[in-house]
């Protein structure tokens, strides 16, 4: 890391005129502290490098170039070993997180529908469960995208024959183009859309469709927990995928990450930042490098296995969790694998809810209260509370 951080440009030591930005201001942050000889991020953070642009499409800012390699090789990291991705033949880049990833790809994709096919806004939906995180609905209300909202069974799985009647419709109000917006953990129950049946019949009604993953919260886990995932860019079907780093994998916030495939990204592109080298092809232009580094740093000292050696044993708490409330009869959904557990809310009291900042459906009239089973949820205070919970 410190190598990367030796390539970038130093606006301590460098002869610099011209970039509109400079190093962390002095009065809060101390480029000599002894600390920061072992401190990799907080260096990289207090360097402050701009890693503006999409570094797997185009080179970008020449003076960052260190630190940009090692985002190059994090999206390398998340698209082949996690993803399934063919090898190159990807683009992506560190977002804000993954609302602004979601956004990314409905823009993306927005934009290839209106150059290639000449479509009108007005032709374009999104289609989506209503499981699906909220960034569906404000992706809509920015891009003008119309939200085709697709109702769940019991099983927190799509109605396939909401499905076909939504379909139907959509072509009889003019929707031509889909957008398709799956998840790999929804944000309530931790469900995973199954692909296959939901795409063959948007097949029987629609030419032209690109699909999105929304992995914001799954994709750290899923991929390392369970066997044989088809949420993934090996499927010709799937063109771009959200993760988030600052969910699962204990990144700081603004550690989102967007891939898609190649051929794609350029429907992004800003042509008109032509001071930036490289222009711009994300929502939220200058980003701080320090972020992508955190991820890359992270999954490059737990490995592959080391990091599914840690899922797992969160998998393993959730199991624990799972089985006590089956002996106490209590209501409950849960993904296979993954590691939230939503409560009935008619089976367990407000007050206990509350006391262990469970998390409601709706804070006004929870219907699900949801435990989420991360690092610092340990087995002591699970048995704790599901001890409260018996009682």
């Amino acid at each position: 890391m410190f190598e990367a951080l030796n390539k970038n440009l130093n606006y301590r030591e460098t002869k610099i005129l011209g970039l509109p930005a400079t190093y962390l201001d002095q009065e809060q942050f101390y480029f000599d502290a002894p600390f920061l000889n072992e401190a990799p991020f907080l260096s990289v953070l207090i360097a402050n490098p701009n890693h503006i642009g999409c570094h797997t499409h185009s080179p970008g800012e020449s003076y960052f170039s260190g630190t940009q390699a090692l985002e190059i090789d994090l999206i390398k990291v998340c698209a082949e070993d996690i993803f399934n991705a063919e090898e190159g033949n990807y683009d992506g880049y560190v977002a804000s997180g993954g609302t602004e990833a979601n956004i990314q790809a409905q823009w993306i994709f927005r934009n290839y529908f209106q150059k290639e096919h000449q479509a009108e806004v007005s032709e374009i939906g999104l289609l989506f469960s209503e499981d699906a995180h909220y960034s569906a609905h404000k992706g809509c209300n920015l891009l003008g995208v119309k939200p085709i909202q697709v109702n769940i069974d019991e099983n927190r799985s799509w109605d396939l024959n909401d499905l076909k009647e939504k379909l139907v419709q959509a072509k009889a109000n003019g929707i031509k183009y889909l957008i398709v917006h799956l998840s790999m953990g929804t944000t309530m129950f931790g469900s995973v859309d199954r692909p296959d049946p939901i795409i063959s019949i948007i097949k029987e009604h629609f030419n032209h469709f690109f699909t999105h993953i929304d992995a914001a919260f799954g994709g750290f886990i899923y991929p390392f927990t369970a066997d044989n995932f088809k949420l993934n860019l090996a499927n010709p079907d799937i063109h771009s995928v959200t993760i988030d780093g600052h969910k699962m994998l204990q990144a700081p916030y603004g550690t989102g990450i967007f891939i898609c495939k190649k051929g794609l990204m350029e429907y992004a592109q800003t042509e008109e930042a032509s001071y930036v080298q490289g222009t711009d092809f994300t929502l939220c232009g200058s980003r701080s490098g320090a972020n992508a580094v955190a991820v890359w740093m992270i999954l490059m000292t737990h490995g592959f296995a080391g990091w599914q050696y840690l899922m797992d044993n969160l998998i393993d708490r959730t199991d624990h969790i799972c089985d006590r409330l089956d002996q106490m009869g209590i209501r409950y959904f849960r993904e296979p694998k993954m590691n939230i557990v939503a409560i009935n809310a008619n089976d367990i009291p407000t007050e206990l809810a509350k006391k262990y900042h469970l998390v409601a459906d709706n804070f006004e009239s929870p219907s699900w209260w949801k435990i989420v089973v991360m690092t610092h949820a340990k087995k002591h205070i699970i048995d704790e509370f599901l001890i409260n919970l018996q009682k």
